[in-house]
């Protein structure tokens, strides 16, 4: 494994994987402008079909919401994610989320990051999208492999680093 993850490095390639089981999606299909125009960074959705949201990638948590509505990672390469639970769910005070990680806990794509009751979004007409943004500019291409319906914790494509 160790190997694994020095390769890894020499070749400039960070794994994605999915956060959650449902429609992986491209950030510009995403009904929401902030999100959608790549006003944070580009990124890809999860359309989810249950509650689970897992990490889509190995490294660190770096922050979490005060609302539960969204989760920082930095991987070991410098690569910085948003994982962002829901359009415009940062209203719900945190109410339908559920967290598992901390600050500072090492994570991969076989973490329970948080779970959502998906059912009060809906009572509460928000959209369930779970998006992955990439914050910060550590790498040169997002390469996805394909889009549609999606297992959790699955690998789905990798960024290219700089």
């Amino acid at each position: 494994m160790n190997l694994f993850k020095k390769l890894q490095k020499k070749s400039k390639i960070l794994e994605l994987y999915s956060v959650s089981e449902g429609n992986l999606i491209p950030i510009t299909e995403v009904n929401d402008d902030v999100f959608s125009q790549k006003m944070l960074g580009d990124g890809f959705a999860v359309q989810p079909k249950n509650s689970n949201v897992y990490s889509p990638i190995e490294g660190e948590v770096t922050s979490i919401f005060p609302t539960k509505h969204a989760i920082g990672l930095k991987s070991s390469t410098g690569v910085e994610i948003l994982v962002h639970i829901g359009i415009d769910t940062v209203e719900l005070s945190g109410e339908p989320f559920e967290v598992f990680v901390r600050e500072g806990d090492k994570v991969d794509n076989k973490t329970l990051l948080a779970t959502v009751n998906l059912k009060m979004l809906e009572e509460k007409n928000k959209q369930s999208d779970i998006l992955v943004i990439i914050t910060n500019d550590s790498y040169e291409k997002l390469n996805i492999n394909d889009y549609g319906q999606m297992k959790e914790n699955i690998f789905i494509g990798n960024l290219i680093l700089k």
